[in-house]
């Protein structure tokens, strides 16, 4: 396994783990309706992230049509988070864009 192929791999479980965090703490924040959008996304985000680092590693065929997908989810999902104040929308936020570029090197 390639070093770039690694690293892209933990940087997507990484940001599946930051998008479950941000998701979840989005629910304890005190207005949630402002929030709606930003864990719709942060799910998302998990769930395509988890399967572009599962199928990376399995060296499937598909792999690079899930990186392609992982990249325009994870930018949307940097740009939602974005939008918010809370330090645990930052921090998903920059994991987002991580992965995003990781992503990208896989589909050069």
């Amino acid at each position: 396994m390639t070093t770039t192929l690694q690293e892209c791999i933990e940087s997507c479980y990484q940001c599946a783990a930051a998008c479950d965090f941000c998701a979840s703490s989005c629910l304890r924040e005190p207005d949630i309706d402002m929030m709606r959008n930003c864990i719709k996304t942060d799910i998302e985000c998990s769930a395509i992230c988890r399967l572009a680092a599962q199928l990376m590693s399995l060296d499937s065929e598909y792999q690079k049509q899930q990186c392609r997908l992982c990249v325009d989810v994870c930018k949307a999902c940097a740009e939602e988070c974005s939008r918010h104040e809370h330090d645990h929308c930052k921090k998903c936020a920059e994991a987002c864009r991580r992965c995003a570029d990781y992503c990208l090197k896989m589909l050069a």
